[in-house]
């Protein structure tokens, strides 16, 4: 019986046909709509300060179960959805102001000017901590309610071609891992200190070592307990946690050709293409689809030969990560619609967001190459497609945060830039970013016991929802529990 609950599970799992674009874009436009309602309520309203249950019950609905509505009981109605959410915030947003502020402003001291002189060169972005919180709490809510009935089957992983939901999650979880790496890169280049390729090597691999115990360790556990799983996704011995392990050391190697190409955004887009010509042009495609599993290169070929588009997606996101990340620089009134782009995130955003997404309509046109999206093969367009759509939720991100929270920036002392900066960021969002790779390990681990314990499959709408919730719940506590305890778990 449990044979035969497990072969069922794996055939459920796979047979899909996947989404389109745009429903992805439907839905995955939920999460900037519940932070553009949560930046209007905290900036007109001051909803969530202080932070009492009430604000913690709020934050939890908009930011965690408005996701787990939007993929389940609303996948139907992703844009009714977002209506519901969009609404709200218009009304408040027109009819409210921003609240006075409760003191006046001083004229600069000697200290003050000396601490604007000192300021931190990359301050705490609450765009970029909404925007890994929110994929975040995503890639926690899908890895459970994949294996629910009320999770639609063209939300999970595509076999071999198309797109869907889960296949986005994978790849925005490794441009994100990218985006916060620019910061190690721009402290290199500040200090104008060269680290020589093997000390580089010795640091990754430091890194590397705990995400690779940690796919040993799901290897022989889903093994042992003999946990249904799809084979065609990573391979037989493959997970996703040897592909995060390995991307270090790769990525030490590719910083030392960036002195020749001074350019991730180049060197990704190389290194895609480059793939994607191996793919085209030789029999690896074909290996990688159809071969017969005879030995640990031919058992483990999606693992291994996806990871060369992973890396591409990594490389990606420290582009966007070494103009997201450092401070903005001061833009005068007449200032040059070139100095605005050189100067201006969010300008510099909206900028890769169309160079991205036209090179992928490119790739993927009837004019252009004809490819279609694998993330199977994490080939040229699912390299295009995953930063695209990141890029562009970034920017959403940070068009809200210019909109509601104007000032945080503009303080005379670092400490009111760090309150401030406190103020416009979910605490929940804050939260799951912070201990983001020890919460996704966490909702694994729960995903795992849900599944050892309970029929998901033969689960009742209510059922399913009572059972998300709760995990849901569970691991939204535990992230703010971490939080509140001012704990930091690095793996």
């Amino acid at each position: 019986m449990a044979k035969n609950y497990k072969a069922m599970k794996e055939a459920f799992v796979s047979n899909h046909t996947g989404s389109s674009v745009s429903e992805i874009n439907y839905v995955t436009l939920v999460a900037p709509s519940t932070v553009l309602l949560w930046s209007v309520l905290q900036s007109r309203l001051r909803l969530f300060t202080p932070y009492n249950p009430s604000a913690i019950l709020i934050d939890f609905l908009l930011n965690c179960a408005a996701i787990l509505f939007a993929t389940t009981i609303y996948s139907s109605a992703p844009a009714l959805l977002n209506l519901l959410l969009l609404l709200p915030a218009l009304s408040v947003y027109l009819t409210s102001t921003s609240p006075p502020k409760q003191t006046k402003p001083r004229p600069p001291t000697q200290s003050n000017a000396s601490s604007q002189s000192t300021q931190p060169p990359f301050p705490v972005k609450p765009f970029v901590t909404n925007y890994r919180g929110t994929m975040m709490v995503v890639t926690c809510v899908a890895i459970l309610a994949v294996d629910f009935r009320i999770f639609p089957r063209r939300y999970a992983k595509v076999e071999n071609w198309g797109t869907s939901l889960m296949d986005m999650g994978v790849g925005s979880f490794v441009f994100s891992a990218g985006v916060v790496s620019a910061r190690s890169i721009w402290k290199g280049q500040l200090s104008k200190k060269s680290t020589p390729l093997f000390r580089r090597l010795a640091a990754s691999v430091k890194h590397s070592l705990p995400l690779l115990v940690l796919g040993v360790i799901r290897l022989y556990s889903v093994k042992g307990l003999d946990y249904a799983e799809h084979v065609t996704e990573y391979g037989v011995h493959w997970n996703f946690f040897f592909t995060l392990g390995f991307l270090p050391p790769f990525v030490a190697i590719f910083q030392s050709a960036f002195s020749i190409i001074p350019s991730y955004a180049i060197l990704s887009c190389l290194l895609g293409i480059a793939y994607e010509a191996a793919l085209d042009f030789t029999d690896l495609k074909a290996f990688i689809i159809t071969a017969p599993r005879t030995n640990l290169l031919s058992q483990n070929r999606e693992g291994i030969f996806s990871f060369f588009g992973y890396l591409a997606i990594f490389l990606a996101g420290q582009a966007a990560g070494m103009y997201v990340l450092p401070r903005q620089q001061q833009i005068a009134r007449d200032a040059t619609r070139r100095e605005i782009l050189q100067k201006s995130t969010l300008a510099r955003l909206v900028m890769w967001t169309f160079i991205w997404s036209s090179f992928f309509f490119f790739s993927t046109s009837y004019y252009g190459l004809g490819l279609a999206v694998s993330r199977r093969l994490a080939n040229l367009p699912y390299f295009l497609w995953v930063t695209a759509f990141n890029c562009g939720q970034i920017t959403l991100f940070c068009a809200i945060e210019s909109l509601c929270f104007p000032d945080i920036y503009k303080t005379g002392d670092i400490e009111t830039e760090k309150r401030k900066c406190k103020e416009a960021t979910s605490r929940v969002l804050h939260a799951f970013n912070r201990n983001g790779l020890a919460i996704f390990l966490l909702a694994n681990l729960l995903t795992g016991l849900v599944n050892l314990t309970l029929p998901t499959l033969h689960m009742r709408q209510m059922q399913s929802m009572g059972v998300l919730v709760t995990y849901i719940s569970i691991v939204c506590g535990v992230a703010l529990l971490l939080d509140r305890q001012n704990i930091s778990i690095k793996l």
